[in-house]
C-alpha cells in the first residue's frame, strides 16, 4: 500500500495532520465548538453499536439517597458552592447508581480486569445532577480527541472478534499518558471484588461556584464504608468459573437482605489557577491530585437502599451525561470532561431515543417546563406557560420566562490563540506511574509483574520492546521485572530512541528502590484476606 494510501482523512477526505489534540484556546483550553474533525469522530463513535451501549454494556443499579453534611471538610459548603444538593444538611436526595465494566457486552463476565463505572444520578431539588466517573481515579488519555482509537484498540479485534493484548499494548506503547492507567488496571485494583467495596471517583475535574460568583477547581470521590477490596487474576478466574454475574448477585442480594451499602461523598479542592508550583497540570485526568497536598474532605454520605423493580426499565434505561449539571456545580477546561459533555448526551439520544429524559429512570424530581416537542415516542409534553399556544421564547403571550439570573454569577477570563495543543504541562507520563508502583504492597507488585509478563509474552517484538521501555523509564525496577520474567531484552528495550514527537522522561524517571516514602492512604485488599 503506498504513502498516500496510508494517510488518515475524516470521512469528507480532509487530510488529519493532528489526530491527538481538540482545537482549544491556548494550551490549557478550553475547547471550541467548531471542533468538526472531533465532533465528526465522536458522534459516529457513539452510532457504532445498536442496541447496547458502545462502552459500559455489562452493569447493574440501585436506588438509594444521598445526605449532605452541610460542610466541606471543616467549613460550611456554601463557602464553596451553592448547589443546594450540597449545602443544605440533612436532606435526602435521591439517587441511582449503574456500576459497570467498560470494554465487554452486556453478557460479559463482570471478573474482567477493567475499570468500572461509577454513575450517580442525583434527583435535586433544582433538576438532576449526573456525576459520571469511574473506581479508579484518573484515565487513559487526556484528550477527547483519541477516545475512539483508544476504544477501538481495547475492543475486539474487528476481524477475529478477539481481545488481542497486542492491539492494547500497541495503542499504550504510543501513548505513554497510559501508563499510569495500565499501573493500576494491570494491578489487582484492575479487578474489583464487587461493587460494594470500591471507590468512585469522577475522574475529571470540576468547579464549585458559590453565591459570590467565585470558583474552586474540584474532584469528587466516593470511599466505600465497607473498605476497599480486589481480586488476584487467580481469585477472579475462581469465581468467573461459577459466575460471570458475581458483582450484580453480590449487590442485589445485600440490599434484599437490608445490608445497605454507603459511601462517603468527598472533594479534594484547589484554587481555580494555572498552578505552575506543581508538576502536573491539574485538568489532566491521567494524573492523581496528591491526597497529602489536597486532602479529601467529606461532603456527605450515600446509601443504596432499593433495587430495581425491572431491571431493562430501570437499569439498561438509565442514561447519564457529563454535562447534567446544577447550579453551584460547573465545567472546568479538562478536555476529557468538554469532549465527554458533548459524547455522553448524544449516545443517549441515538441508545435510547431524543425522549430518553421523559423515562421515569431519567426525569428529575423537580417539574419540568421547557419549549422543547415531539420527537420519536415522546409521551407527553413538558408543562409550558399559561398559554399552551406559545411554544418559544420570549413572548408577551404568556409563554415561559428565563428564571432569575444569580446575584453574582461566575466568569471565567478566556484567552489565547487557537490550535491544537499537546500540553507540556503533562509532558512527565512517567512519574505517577512509578511512584504507584512503589507504593503498591508486595502482593499487589508480585500481580502486576505477573499480569503484564503474561501479556508482554502476547505481543510481537516491537510492541513489548517499547513497553519494557516505558516501564524501566517508571522505575528501574518495574521495568526489569517485566522483561526478566517474558525473556526480553532490558538492554536492547533500553536502547530504544524516544518516541517521536514526544518529550523524554524526565530525570525523576528512575528510581529502582520501592519500599520506602509510601504515602498514608487505603489499601486494596485482597479479597482472600
Amino acid at each position: 500500500m503506498g504513502e498516500e494510501q496510508n494517510k488518515l482523512t475524516t470521512r469528507q477526505g480532509h487530510p488529519v495532520s493532528d489526530n491527538q489534540s481538540l482545537r482549544s484556546v491556548g494550551e490549557r483550553g478550553p475547547a471550541t465548538l467548531e471542533n468538526y474533525q472531533f465532533i465528526e469522530k465522536i458522534t459516529h463513535f457513539d452510532r457504532e453499536r445498536i442496541p447496547e451501549r458502545v462502552v459500559h454494556a455489562r452493569g447493574t443499579g440501585a436506588h438509594g439517597y444521598f445526605e449532605a453534611y452541610g460542610k466541606i471538610g471543616d467549613e460550611p459548603a456554601g463557602k464553596y458552592t451553592r448547589a443546594k444538593v450540597l449545602t443544605q444538611a440533612g436532606v435526602r436526595t435521591p439517587v441511582f447508581i449503574r456500576f459497570s465494566t467498560v470494554i465487554g457486552s452486556k453478557d460479559s463476565p463482570e471478573t474482567a480486569r477493567d475499570p468500572r463505572g461509577f454513575a450517580v444520578k442525583f434527583k435535586t431539588v433544582d433538576g438532576v445532577w449526573d456525576l459520571v466517573g469511574n473506581n479508579l481515579k484518573i484515565f487513559f488519555i487526556r484528550d477527547a480527541i483519541k477516545f475512539p482509537d483508544m476504544i477501538h484498540a481495547f475492543k475486539p479485534d474487528p476481524v477475529s472478534n478477539r481481545q488481542e493484548p497486542w492491539r492494547f499494548y500497541d495503542f499504550v506503547s504510543q501513548s505513554p499518558e497510559a501508563l499510569h492507567m495500565v499501573t493500576w488496571v494491570k494491578s489487582p485494583w484492575g479487578i474489583p471484588a464487587d461493587y460494594r467495596h470500591m471507590e468512585g471517583s469522577s475522574v475529571n475535574t470540576y468547579k464549585l461556584v458559590n453565591d459570590q460568583g467565585v470558583a474552586v477547581l474540584c474532584k469528587f470521590s466516593f470511599e466505600p464504608k465497607l473498605g476497599v477490596k480486589n481480586l488476584t487474576s487467580k481469585q477472579a478466574a475462581e469465581i468467573q468459573a461459577r459466575d460471570v454475574g458475581h458483582a450484580t448477585r453480590d449487590l442485589y442480594d445485600a440490599i434484599e437482605r437490608g445490608d445497605f451499602p454507603e459511601w462517603e461523598l468527598c472533594v479534594q479542592i484547589m484554587s481555580d489557577d494555572a498552578h505552575p508550583e506543581l508538576d502536573f497540570d491539574p485538568l489532566d485526568d491521567t494524573k492523581r491530585w496528591p491526597e497529602d497536598q489536597f486532602p479529601l474532605l467529606p461532603v456527605g454520605r450515600l446509601v443504596l437502599d432499593r433495587n430495581p423493580a425491572n431491571f431493562f426499565a430501570e437499569v439498561e434505561q438509565s442514561a447519564f451525561g457529563t454535562g447534567v449539571l446544577v447550579d453551584g456545580i460547573d465545567f472546568s477546561d479538562d478536555k476529557m470532561l468538554q469532549g465527554r459533555t458533548l459524547s455522553y448526551s448524544d449516545t443517549q439520544r441515538y441508545r435510547v431515543g431524543p425522549n430518553y429524559l421523559q423515562l421515569p429512570i431519567n426525569s428529575p424530581e423537580a417539574e419540568t417546563r421547557t419549549n422543547q416537542r415531539d420527537g420519536q415516542m415522546a409521551f407527553y409534553v413538558d408543562g409550558g406557560g399559561e398559554n399552551p399556544h406559545v411554544n418559544y421564547e420570549p413572548s408577551v403571550m404568556g409563554g415561559l420566562r428565563e428564571a432569575p439570573k444569580p446575584a453574582k454569577d461566575y466568569h471565567q477570563w478566556v484567552e489565547g490563540h487557537l490550535g491544537r495543543y499537546q500540553t507540556s504541562r503533562t509532558a512527565d507520563d512517567y512519574k505517577q506511574a512509578g511512584d504507584r508502583y512503589r507504593t503498591f504492597e508486595d502482593w499487589e507488585r508480585d500481580d502486576l509483574i505477573d499480569n503484564l509478563v503474561a501479556d508482554m509474552n502476547q505481543c510481537p517484538e516491537p510492541i513489548a520492546l517499547r513497553m519494557i521501555w516505558h516501564f524501566w523509564h517508571c522505575d528501574e525496577d518495574y521495568g526489569r521485572r517485566v522483561a526478566e520474567g517474558a525473556g526480553i531484552d532490558l538492554e536492547k528495550a533500553k536502547a530504544l530512541p524516544p518516541l517521536e514527537g514526544k518529550p523524554e522522561p524526565g530525570s525523576s524517571r528512575p528510581r529502582s528502590t520501592y519500599t520506602d516514602g509510601r504515602p498514608e492512604e487505603r489499601r486494596g485488599e485482597s479479597a482472600a484476606e
